[in-house]
């Protein structure tokens, strides 16, 4: 099992360690409420050091990005980022993937930590360009520091302007001593903040500048588990739930990074244009519980008169609202908002609504 270069303090902070895409990390430091509720309202740091950055470089870099995405990339400019997925050939989603474009020819792609072997081999399958290729995941550390105080915790340990960098937007420069670590707007919580990418070998550094700087504002580790509850508040997919290999991103919701524009003849064109024209028999939908019960993972979605309608992909306990909120594939016919749904949580049946995320604004 692999490290991240933080595991010592991890260990150190008592942090409860799980295995987690081939990696141990924390799951939890002081408790998932306050670690959730801190990067809500203060800011809090995550080590997501288990991520994937595939370099993608060359006079053919473009034409290889806009084969296997869905999004156009073609119009993006140095310093910006990108939301996007690989369709599978089979209408299925490989991955969904974070595209930067670094400099002239050069992108980075920002991958699943679960994924990173799968994706390696699918781009290089399908790199029929000539694209230089290059896997840097066990070079990069990656820490996203989440929350409303984040900007002002950070712009103590750097001479970037953090207010000049818009949302999905990026900066390389200067931070907590250390070069070129790329300072990106972006991040998985929908509470405002960056995420820093840097070399292995000054990772220890910038997270005790970072914990030093932020005691005033009382700042935080966090671990998975309350980044999963940030974001399924916020309606983000998580890949190997919400989104796989047999689910399309028109299904998905994410008709809004598929992009049908002249010039780009991209994987599963034919078909997710298709069902993007014709309708799709299931979508993936939010809902609200109005009995009291927590969605899980799995469960089954029901009418009022018990028939299988879909599945939950994922459920929580809102720390936030106090409520039971969750994602799920339920058929086209019972997925517009307001619809009236129900849970089936160890044989009881338990009525929700479906609800367009985010659940918390």
């Amino acid at each position: 099992m692999k490290s991240t270069v933080f595991e010592s303090i991890h260990q150190r902070l008592g942090a409860r360690m799980m295995p987690f895409a081939g990696y141990n990390m924390p799951i939890e430091y002081s408790g998932i409420n306050s670690e959730h509720l801190t990067v809500r309202n203060g800011v809090g740091v995550f080590d997501v050091s288990h991520m994937g950055e595939i370099w993608v470089k060359g006079p053919q870099a473009l034409a290889l990005i806009q084969r296997i995405t869905t999004n156009d990339a073609s119009v993006l400019t140095v310093g910006k980022a990108q939301y996007t997925c690989m369709p599978n050939g089979k209408g299925g989603i490989v991955d969904d993937i974070l595209v930067y474009y670094y400099e002239d020819r050069k992108f980075l792609l920002v991958v699943n930590a679960a994924n990173i072997d799968k994706d390696w081999a699918w781009i290089q399958a399908n790199n029929t360009a000539g694209a230089e290729l290059e896997n840097a995941s066990d070079k990069i550390s990656l820490l996203a520091v989440q929350g409303p105080k984040a900007k002002e915790v950070m712009q103590r340990l750097t001479s970037v302007d953090l207010a000049g960098i818009p949302y999905y937007s990026f900066v390389t420069g200067d931070f907590a001593g250390v070069r070129n670590v790329i300072i990106s707007a972006t991040g998985y919580t929908g509470s405002g903040g960056f995420e820093l990418y840097f070399y292995n070998n000054d990772g220890i550094k910038i997270w005790d500048a970072l914990f030093e700087a932020g005691k005033p504002e009382g700042i935080l580790p966090v671990g998975l588990a309350a980044r999963d509850t940030l974001r399924l508040e916020k309606g983000f997919c998580l890949y190997g739930n919400d989104i796989d290999d047999t689910t399309s991103p028109i299904e998905a919701g994410l008709g809004w990074i598929t992009k049908f524009v002249d010039g780009k003849d991209f994987i599963d064109k034919d078909f997710l244009l298709k069902q993007k024209t014709e309708g799709v028999s299931r979508k993936l939908a939010g809902f609200e519980m109005i009995d009291r019960g927590i969605p899980r993972h799995d469960y089954r979605i029901v009418d009022a008169a018990g028939a299988v309608i879909g599945r939950v992909t994922s459920g929580t306990m809102s720390p936030c609202l106090k409520t039971g909120v969750g994602m799920g594939y339920i058929a086209a016919e019972y997925a517009a908002p307001g619809s009236e749904i129900y849970i089936s949580i160890r044989d009881r049946k338990l009525k929700a609504k479906v609800v367009k995320p985010p659940f918390v604004r």
